[in-house]
């Protein structure tokens, strides 16, 4: 793993990615700094940066879109599966590159609240905790755009895809408000959603009967619940969906001051589903 790591994190800094995403990204949280905290006053560089959530989802999936598909295009991946380490390890080695070289802006903004306790005051614990969750966001961005490359040879359908759906990710809140509380809305929205699982996991680990067994699980739970629990179930589907906000766990470091254990845990655990994911995804490949 430690080789794939030092080979792809060459990768970024031997061409201009890395050196373009670091400076772009490190720009913007500097921009945002400059307006917000010194020349607004603003004594939080925490609200500074939770405003460059959006670039983001846009400059992420640029770092991410040859990661795999790269691989794909050029036929190294067959190549790259020869080394004496798991696909597994292949993909932790990518993923924790990808993480480095996102958390060097990162890390250039610890400055940003020295700058500010400086000049008035500041807080320490509200703008690191902010940081700190900053990097955990960032893994689940990384992992999500590492999946989406796993699944195309093309890296510019792999960064359009991969911003499109961490748009729809930072979006989330404000789609979920659309969804009436009904039983029908949610009886459709859950078919749905277990069908989308259904695909994405036939689509990765390459099993159509698992998939389809899945989706058929799904159906009769909703079916089920709508008949049986129709009051519970009529609220059921905003409210899971509710759960996948992003912008809730960046509000409570940022806006209510708490540090949002449940948050963190959110990130990890959809960071782990989107590797596992795309571990499934090239196994797939491996062998077909």
């Amino acid at each position: 793993m430690t080789a794939v790591y030092k080979r792809e994190l060459r990768s970024y800094f031997n061409s201009m990615i890395g050196y373009v995403f670091v400076a772009a990204v490190t720009l913007v949280i500097g921009l945002f700094f400059t307006v917000y905290n010194l020349r607004g006053g603003y004594p939080y560089f925490a609200f500074a940066l939770s405003g460059t959530v959006m670039i983001f989802a846009f400059a992420v999936p640029l770092l991410t879109m040859k990661s795999m598909a790269e691989e794909r295009r050029s036929r190294t991946d067959q190549m790259l599966l020869t080394y004496p380490v798991s696909v597994t390890g292949i993909v932790l080695g990518k993923f924790l590159a990808m993480l480095t070289v996102y958390l060097i802006p990162l890390l250039i903004s610890c400055l940003c609240p020295l700058v500010i306790a400086k000049g008035g005051n500041g807080s320490f614990l509200i703008d690191y905790s902010t940081i700190f969750l900053f990097l955990f966001l960032g893994a689940m961005f990384i992992s999500i755009g590492m999946f989406v490359s796993s699944l195309t040879e093309s890296q510019l359908i792999a960064a359009v895809v991969g911003m499109v759906s961490l748009l729809l990710l930072l979006l989330w809140d404000t789609l979920v408000s659309f969804i009436p509380s009904t039983v029908t809305a949610s009886a459709v929205g859950f078919l749905i959603l277990f069908a989308l699982a259904s695909l994405i996991f036939a689509r990765s680990a390459g099993h159509p009967a698992v998939g389809i067994a899945l989706f058929g699980a799904g159906a009769i739970f909703a079916i089920l619940s709508a008949i049986l629990a129709s009051r519970w179930f009529s609220t059921a589907l905003t409210g899971f969906l509710g759960m996948f906000s992003v912008y809730g766990p960046v509000n409570n470091f940022v806006s209510n001051y708490v540090f949002d254990v449940k948050g963190l845990l959110y990130f990890c655990v959809m960071t782990a589903l989107f590797l596992f994911l795309t571990v499934q995804s090239v196994h797939r490949r491996q062998y077909r």
